[in-house]
């Protein structure tokens, strides 16, 4: 996508006055967008496709604004803040990446948290709705802006979370560390940092949780074996198929971001949470090339990986065919796949070393 097509892309994007026209925007943005997989830089077409995403969202929460002052609602009580989490909140959506989203908001008048609580729900309603409109499926564990639990005031968050402290759960430490790849899209910036500080600060306070989050970053293993052969899909319609979200891609991410926690590193996306592990000395500048590297390729197979629409929206089950895969990129996903291999050894020996 040239500069030019990009700015007038954009453009139409802020200034759409209707879903039906952002969502032909979008599906003209899509199309572009494959055009130009096989000639950029893999970062760069991560950049451009997640400004895009970021314009399409928050002109959807514009749109949706404006709805409820139409149906008589007003406008919101209290400044609030949108925020993405999943691959939106480390800014590494694919085309057809799904809604992962929650609301904090600023805390209301004495007797009005009722309304508020109410007001927003109403508008995240219809903001959900929109965006599926717009081709984004709804998160299906249900992390989603419309879910009363994902959408609460800063004050009702710092309950929540001092809850989940409190009670390290599996399931529990999923969700904070759901949290922390948490980024603001529309509002008020100020929220989200205030909801960052209470996170980090409890985070850092409780060498439990920090243990539990190690056994969940460890969950997923690259798939690769200990000859080093790729473990594809055995069997169905991908048989031959490689996982490439859950056997490489999640792999890396969950430990990168597992050592950004631990140094109370706020960036949300990988590279960057890799290039400010290095600045902070918890990876040497050799190591953060290495992983950077890795991560790009894997991140350009994971545009690579197989969409379709379903019910009008973009859909992916993260899974790339065999027959996409030439020797020179299968080789180079070896040899990606040992470095995520090799990272996560260092994560589990750099975590459970610092709390025995």
């Amino acid at each position: 996508m040239t500069d030019p097509m990009r700015s007038q892309l954009a453009k139409g994007i802020g200034s759409a006055d209707h879903i039906d026209e952002l969502r032909c925007l979008r599906d003209q943005f899509h199309e572009q967008m494959i055009a130009l997989f096989p000639t950029r830089p893999v970062e760069q077409l991560n950049e451009q496709l997640n400004e895009m995403h970021d314009a399409i969202i928050a002109r959807a929460i514009q749109l949706s604004e404006a709805e409820m002052a139409r149906l008589g609602k007003g406008s919101p009580p209290v400044p609030y803040a949108y925020l993405l989490f999943g691959s939106g909140g480390r800014k590494e959506q694919t085309l057809s990446s799904d809604q992962d989203s929650g609301v904090v908001y600023q805390d209301p008048e004495s007797g009005k948290e009722e309304a508020t609580k109410q007001y927003f729900l109403a508008l995240c309603k219809l903001i959900v709705s929109n965006l599926v409109a717009l081709g984004y499926p709804p998160c299906e564990g249900n992390v989603m802006s419309d879910n009363e639990g994902w959408c609460n005031s800063i004050s009702d968050w710092d309950a929540i979370l001092g809850t989940w402290f409190r009670e390290p759960a599996w399931e529990t430490v999923r969700t904070l560390l759901i949290i922390a790849d948490g980024r603001c899209v529309y509002g008020d910036h100020s929220l989200v940092a205030r909801l960052k500080d209470l996170f980090y600060s409890d985070t850092l306070d409780h060498p439990v949780i920090i243990r539990r989050m190690i056994d969940n970053t460890m969950r997923h293993k690259v798939l690769v074996g200990i000859f080093g052969q790729l473990l594809r899909e055995r069997y169905g319609e991908d048989a031959g198929s490689l996982d490439i979200k859950y056997g490489a891609y999640i792999p890396m991410v969950n430990s990168v971001r597992m050592l950004a926690i631990q140094s109370g590193i706020r960036e949300t996306s990988t590279l960057d949470r890799i290039r400010r592990l290095v600045e902070a000395g918890k990876l040497s500048k050799e190591d953060g090339e290495i992983y950077e590297q890795s991560f790009r390729f894997i991140l350009r197979l994971r545009l690579m990986t197989t969409e379709q629409i379903e019910n009008g929206v973009y859909a992916n089950n993260g899974k790339l065919h065999k027959g996409k895969m030439t020797k020179e990129m299968t080789d180079e996903l070896k040899s990606s796949l040992k470095q995520g291999k090799r990272l996560q050894r260092y994560v589990y020996k750099h975590t459970v070393g610092r709390l025995m």
